[in-house]
């Protein structure tokens, strides 16, 4: 379920114990999705992606993201990343108004003087 974690079969640490068991973190994360109608296909693991698209999506640098889960490379948490067509939209957006805006608010260098 989660190659990274399943080494010693252990998730984080708590106030009552040095870590929590990964099998009781999934049935109870099963519990949960089933008590709110979502998919079996949902896994614990797919809070992490969620986690990964939401700071993305808020605008943290890509690269504390990256500390954040602790992928060494970008690339990877790249994979992670689902972010919405909406935000897609907005960066997009964002991105062309500014180019446009350079673009009407520079002037082109005046010509030299001709020579006579």
């Amino acid at each position: 379920m989660f190659d990274t974690a399943v080494r010693g079969g252990w998730l984080w640490p708590s106030e009552r114990r040095p870590r929590i068991a990964l099998k009781a973190m999934s049935e109870k994360f099963a519990k949960y999705r089933a008590a709110v109608g979502l998919p079996e296909e949902l896994g614990l693991h797919c809070l992490r992606h969620s986690y990964v698209t939401h700071l993305i999506e808020a605008g943290y640098d890509p690269l504390f993201v990256q500390q954040q889960v602790g992928h060494p490379y970008a690339a990877t948490t790249a994979l992670y990343t689902s972010v919405s067509s909406e935000h897609r939209t907005r960066t997009l957006r964002r991105v062309l108004d500014g180019t446009v805006a350079a673009a009407l608010t520079s002037q082109p260098s005046a010509p030299p003087p001709l020579s006579r």
